[in-house]
């Protein structure tokens, strides 16, 4: 029986209809505050270990335990840890992401806001946060109340693996020299929307975090902190485990 979600659910409703084959070719198309809109395929939701960056395949080498997978969407990762035996619980605010998560056979998934994750009798050993997954938190404010609420969720030495990119790159002149407001926000705080067909969702906040910053918040927050790898995209696998 086809599950109907409902609106707006933009990122949804593509993989839905690329996981139905209802459209092959399904592509978001991403709004931001800072750059030009980029199309995003709902393919790339649904790639295998091997299309998977580098940075990716060595957060899933470096899983242990009970693993949780914040913003799964369309259980690429959540899939390939099942198929390592792993117990993994898959969670994305996204109901048609968990529509098919549920159909590709991810054995554990719920949907839930970030702040709204049910902590579970003896905690869970590693935080899976991939595809720039620490932007979730939205803003370094929020960035500060994760780092706090996840140790509810951790169980004593539990880890968030997760990766970030430094964006400052996007406000670099010809000379090379930044160029930001000071006195504003963090350069790292974007404003997005996502629109697939003649859908648009709500706006929403998402933060790229460059490395000394993270670094300060975690270790502030009773991490200590791992920087794994590195790729030219500036962007970065870090491991936070919690200090005992």
């Amino acid at each position: 029986m086809p599950h109907s979600v409902s609106s707006p659910d933009p990122l949804g409703h593509a993989l839905l209809a690329f996981h139905r084959g209802t459209d092959s070719a399904a592509t978001l198309t991403v709004h931001s505050n800072v750059a030009e809109d980029e199309p995003l395929p709902a393919s790339y939701f649904f790639r295998s270990l091997w299309e998977m960056p580098e940075l990716e395949r060595l957060a899933l080498e470096e899983c242990r335990g009970r693993v949780l997978d914040l913003g799964a969407g369309a259980g690429c990762h959540t899939l390939e840890l099942q198929q390592r035996g792993f117990a993994v619980k898959a969670v994305d605010v996204s109901e048609g992401a968990v529509h098919v998560m549920q159909a590709r056979g991810v054995q554990e998934v719920a949907r839930h806001e970030l702040f709204a994750v049910p902590a579970e009798a003896g905690g869970y050993d590693t935080l899976l946060m991939l595809m720039n997954g620490l932007g979730l938190v939205g803003t370094l404010d929020g960035l500060e109340r994760f780092l706090k609420y996840a140790h509810t969720l951790l169980a004593p030495g539990g880890q968030i693996l997760a990766t970030s990119s430094d964006i400052s790159y996007l406000y670099e002149d010809e000379e090379g020299a930044l160029v930001f407001d000071l006195n504003g926000p963090y350069y790292g705080e974007i404003e997005y929307t996502m629109s697939y067909e003649q859908e648009t969702g709500a706006a929403f906040s998402w933060l790229f975090a460059d490395a000394s910053i993270l670094q300060d918040y975690a270790e502030a927050a009773g991490y200590d902190v791992e920087f794994l790898a590195e790729d030219e995209q500036q962007q970065y696998l870090v491991r936070l485990t919690v200090r005992s």
